[in-house]
């Protein structure tokens, strides 16, 4: 075989690779997922599936945004918009996010409250009133300019972790993270080894680790009640809208290799 022959083919096989869509298997690089528009699902609490209520998510320059400009009040419609091209297992995800606009809720919790759920159910398992998916979240909060509060906690609807050798109580917990008091783009990082172990990053700082990922605790469906115990070993990503407006942009995946 000739080198030019040789040249095409590793540049036919490396073209693949790189640029394989996350439907067909993913590649060696980081990939966006934003760009998979029909990969995505809507679930909001108290309405149907792909009912995308007074127009809660929209796209706009290259973001996913989260908007309550319909809204006259906030009552329990939590939200979740899902990519369900396919399950992820080991992964690396990195995103952006930033917080804008006014909160729509009383509760002082839900303030520049949102998050990405891993290892999530799908959509369509989900209850119509149920408020979030049995999951693990990666919680985003921001600052109201006074007081610390970190971003990039764990939260766990339906799951129970384990961090630092010892199963977590409470349902979420913070990271150690600085106050993101600005609406600043904060870029975060997410490296999920299935079941093992899962780190939260800000830029070169890992500001939560936790693992042992199983099926248990609060929030736990009765769909899932054969599962308790059970290692919560890969699912789908879901990005999500609580009553506060966020946008998500730079969605980024890459699969890591077993």
């Amino acid at each position: 075989m000739d080198p030019d022959t040789i040249l095409v083919i590793f540049l036919i096989l490396m073209t693949g690779l790189i640029f394989s869509p996350l439907g067909l298997g993913g590649g060696v690089i980081f990939m966006p997922i934003l760009h998979y528009l029909l990969g995505w699902e809507i679930k909001i609490a108290g309405y149907e599936l792909n009912n995308n209520y007074k127009n809660t998510f929209g796209i706009g320059n290259g973001t996913i945004k989260v908007a309550y400009d319909l809204y006259d009040s906030f009552d329990k419609e939590f939200g979740h918009i899902f990519y369900t091209k396919r399950k992820f297992k080991n992964y690396h995800l990195k995103l952006d996010y930033k917080f804008y606009g006014e909160h729509i809720r009383n509760e002082s919790w839900s303030f520049k409250n949102s998050g990405v759920m891993l290892h999530s159910e799908h959509p369509s398992q989900m209850f119509i009133d149920q408020g979030f998916p049995v999951s693990i979240e990666a919680q985003f909060l921001g600052g109201s300019g006074e007081g610390e509060r970190p971003t990039l906690n764990m939260c766990s609807p339906g799951t129970e972790v384990d961090i630092n050798g010892k199963q977590a109580t409470l349902h979420c917990v913070n990271s150690k993270s600085k106050t993101y008091h600005k609406d600043d783009w904060v870029s975060v990082d997410l490296i999920v080894y299935s079941d093992s172990i899962v780190h939260h990053i800000i830029g070169k700082d890992t500001v939560i680790s936790y693992s042992n990922l199983k099926y248990g605790g609060g929030y736990l469906t009765d769909n899932f009640l054969d599962m308790i115990g059970k290692p919560a070993k890969e699912g789908y990503i879901s990005l999500q809208s609580e009553g506060h407006p966020i946008e998500f942009k730079n969605i980024m995946i890459k699969e890591i290799l077993d």
